[in-house]
């Protein structure tokens, strides 16, 4: 059986500049990835097994998402441009259920990696789709 191509999975990557940074690798997913981890799974999962900031709901909310990256020094922000001094995520989601997290490079790229699959660097809303669903919010933290 053949694996469908990521611009199958994610037809706004069609014509558009991305490229793989990364081996596949079913370590860590785009949570942990934005996060700034390669060696853990983050995600809220009620039975607690995979990693998720303490004092966190485990919820597969927004809200629950925003206090995530909140607990790592990361507050809202207008929007997804660059900011000298400053790196940022942004959350997508479906119908309000978040999906996916990207994190901003200084050049103004986003990196991201595919659940067990590669790491990307691609234009934020190249993977906007029936999978991710779209940006719901953008976090910046000051560049430590």
């Amino acid at each position: 059986m053949v694996e469908p191509s990521l611009e199958d999975v994610f037809p706004g990557l069609r014509g558009q500049p991305y490229q793989i940074k990364s081996p596949r690798d079913q370590r860590y997913n785009c949570i942990a990835f934005a996060a700034g981890s390669d060696r853990t799974w983050w995600w809220p999962d009620a039975a607690g097994e995979d990693a998720w900031p303490a004092g966190v709901a485990r919820a597969e909310t927004i809200d629950a998402f925003c206090e995530a990256f909140a607990a790592l020094g990361y507050v809202l922000c207008d929007d997804e441009q660059p900011e000298s001094g400053f790196e940022k995520v942004a959350l997508f989601a479906v119908s309000g259920v978040p999906k996916h997290a990207a994190r901003q490079l200084v050049t103004g790229r986003w990196v991201s990696k595919l659940g067990p699959s590669e790491d990307i660097e691609h234009a934020l809303h190249d993977l906007t789709g029936m999978v991710y669903g779209a940006v719901v919010l953008v976090m910046k933290r000051p560049v430590t």
